[in-house]
């Protein structure tokens, strides 16, 4: 059974934008094992340009689903949404049963009344470059500076308040994301 949390940033979700969401995503149930409680958190985006996001995230203990759409058509965008999503599972049901076996058994969240597409292996990535960094106590402002001056995307740091170690970075719409480690 799927537990909805449905937000709008600059939209107004309206009964009838929840109740699409709701029987678009409800498709995904036949993926799951009938006793499995699925949380799906949706977020619906309106931007200046008249264009839309629709953001999808499906946390199961150590395997988290999420996919994302932009366009000008928040119905579609859904739809698309709801087809990465189950394109995930169908192509990542095997490895993630490789990688989480003993964290979550796969046959605990999935069913396997479904067809799991063949996808060739990944290649192997390797770690090419090792860089030390000095964590500096700062401000936001000064990370952001720091940021700007180096032509980074992201940039690591002590935050100067708490001591926790911050990661600030450009997200996709050019405004600042911040992740703070506790």
């Amino acid at each position: 059974m799927i537990k909805f949390s449905i937000r709008g940033e600059n939209i107004e979700v309206t009964e009838a934008i929840r109740d699409y969401v709701k029987s678009k995503l409800t498709k995904i149930e036949k993926y799951f094992v009938k006793e499995q409680e699925i949380d799906a958190r949706v977020n619906l985006k309106i931007y200046r340009e008249k264009s839309s996001k629709v953001e999808v995230t499906i946390p199961l203990g150590s395997v988290t689903l999420r996919a994302e759409d932009v366009s000008q058509d928040m119905y579609g965008s859904i739809d698309l949404v709801v087809d990465k999503i189950e394109r995930q599972i169908r192509k990542n049901k095997t490895k993630i049963a490789k990688k989480h076996r003993e964290k979550v058994s796969t046959s605990q969240v999935f069913t396997t009344e479904f067809e799991v597409e063949q996808v060739d292996e990944m290649p192997e990535v390797k770690v090419v470059r090792t860089k030390n960094v000095t964590l500096k106590p700062m401000d936001v402002e000064e990370a952001r500076l720091q940021m700007e001056l180096l032509g980074h995307d992201f940039f690591i740091y002590t935050d100067a308040e708490d001591g926790e170690t911050n990661i600030l970075y450009r997200r996709e719409d050019g405004d600042l994301g911040l992740i703070e480690a506790k």
